[in-house]
C-alpha cells in the first residue's frame, strides 16, 4: 500500500513528466531531461515515488552487447499514483494562482 507523499518542487516536475504520457514507461534520463534536472536528483525521487506506491519499475529485457549500450530501468506511474500526482499538481497550481507566494524580502503583505 502506498504513503502519502509531500513532494518537493523537484518531485512535482517528476511527476508532470510522468503525467505526460502516464501509460508510457519512460527511463530515467528520459525523465531527467524533460523535467530539466541532474540525474542524481531524480532517481532518489523516483525511488521514494516507488516506496510510495506511486511509481512502478522495471528492467528492460536486452542484449546489451548487441544493443551496445546498458539496459535501463523504466518508471510508470501506478494508478493510484496518476490519482495523488493529478491532486498534488492540482493542489499546487491552486495554490500558486490565489497568490500564496512569499513577498520579496519576506516582507507581510
Amino acid at each position: 500500500m502506498g504513503t502519502e507523499l509531500r513532494p518537493t518542487l523537484q518531485t512535482m516536475a517528476i511527476l508532470k513528466v510522468l503525467l505526460m504520457r502516464p501509460y508510457e514507461p519512460r527511463y530515467g534520463l528520459d525523465v531527467s531531461r524533460e523535467a530539466g534536472l541532474k540525474t542524481g536528483t531524480i532517481y532518489p525521487a523516483l525511488a521514494r515515488l516507488e516506496s510510495a506506491g506511486w511509481v512502478s519499475s522495471s528492467w528492460e529485457d536486452i542484449d546489451e552487447a548487441a544493443e551496445g549500450r546498458r539496459r535501463r530501468r523504466y518508471y510508470r506511474l501506478t494508478a493510484e499514483g496518476e490519482v495523488n500526482a493529478r491532486r498534488v499538481l492540482s493542489r499546487a497550481s491552486e495554490t500558486l494562482s490565489m497568490g500564496w507566494l512569499p513577498s520579496p524580502g519576506g516582507a507581510q503583505a
